[in-house]
């Protein structure tokens, strides 16, 4: 069987070649305005946070006193930080406060929404009033809070007089004086009430319907509906409260100063206090940086552990 020869196709199949569109005017005005925004907060990141983080790294290695030129110190200002006693004491109290007020004031918050999220006559209005303390100055708060504890003629004195008890010295006392400043941060609560109030809100009524339908009253809903659901607006609120319960500082500086025998010296008034009161700029530079780290090891734990407890719906 002879083999039978074919002519070569001379058809040549088109290959598919996209092009690239052109982007238009507008396209190109909206992406030049995009780098244009994002350049001037990039400018200000890099100039105003970036730039400050990095000096402190590098001064946190020498001894500066803001006057003469820093001279580089190695290891020695951490290794002073292991060694101050003071270092220990505010730790202690600035744990003290962040293990009682965050547990406290998310508590205390996500009450706040619960009752603000009730259907009345007049609950934007109250919930403006539970909200503006939050936003009131820290030093006005401090201040207010300073003149009701007083203890000549504060007002908690004097209740405690018309009720028939004796007086008490409260911020001069080392062992009431931590317990008031948590009391006076929970004077802001109202701050982290629309935070929950949104979650509260974003939960599906039809929830709640197939709950009351399988005999679930209000309490049961709360536990199995409410809670689960909220866990992530909880697990923010753990999140944002210790990093800044790690931050307390102007309370302590102005109602107390650290006082009465250190009771109330926290770790950032600390600080503060090597920093601008004895000029040691490397010292309070590694002080920071010790500080980023303990802060830095409760949030990831937070995360790690929010595996276990944190639901987000599907």
């Amino acid at each position: 069987m002879s083999r039978q020869s074919f002519p070569q196709s001379t058809i040549k199949i088109p290959t598919y070649q996209p092009q690239r569109k052109k982007r238009s005017g507008l396209a190109r005005e909206e992406m030049r305005d995009g780098y244009l925004m994002v350049g001037f907060w990039l400018i200000g990141f890099l100039v105003f946070t970036a730039g400050p983080i990095a000096a402190s790294m590098g001064l946190s290695f020498t001894n500066w006193d803001l006057i003469s030129p820093a001279k580089w110190a190695g290891l020695a200002n951490y290794r002073t930080l292991l060694k101050d006693d003071l270092i220990s004491t505010s730790l202690y109290n600035t744990l003290y406060f962040t293990i009682l007020s965050v547990p406290l004031s998310t508590i205390a918050a996500l009450l706040l929404a619960l009752a603000m999220n009730m259907k009345i006559r007049g609950i934007y209005l109250y919930r403006t009033l539970y909200y503006l303390p939050s936003i009131t100055p820290a030093v006005a708060t401090a201040l207010l809070w300073l003149v009701i504890f007083q203890p000549e003629f504060g007002i908690a004195n004097y209740m405690l007089q018309k009720l028939g008890l004796p007086k008490q010295l409260w911020l001069l006392d080392p062992a009431q004086a931590k317990p008031i400043l948590i009391l006076m941060a929970l004077w802001g609560v109202g701050g982290g009430m629309p935070i929950f109030l949104a979650g509260l809100q974003s939960i599906p009524r039809e929830l709640y319907e197939a709950a009351e339908i399988d005999g679930s009253n209000h309490w049961n809903s709360f536990i199995s509906v409410t809670l689960p659901l909220l866990t992530p607006v909880i697990f923010f609120s753990l999140i944002t409260g210790i990093i800044g319960s790690f931050q307390i500082f102007t309370s302590a500086y102005i109602a107390t100063d650290g006082g009465p025998e250190n009771a109330t010296l926290f770790y950032v008034l600390l600080l503060y206090r090597n920093a601008f009161q004895f000029f040691k700029m490397g010292y309070a530079s590694a002080m920071a940086w010790l500080l980023f780290i303990i802060v830095l090891i409760f949030t990831v734990l937070q995360f790690r552990l929010a595996q276990r407890w944190v639901h987000y719906e599907v």
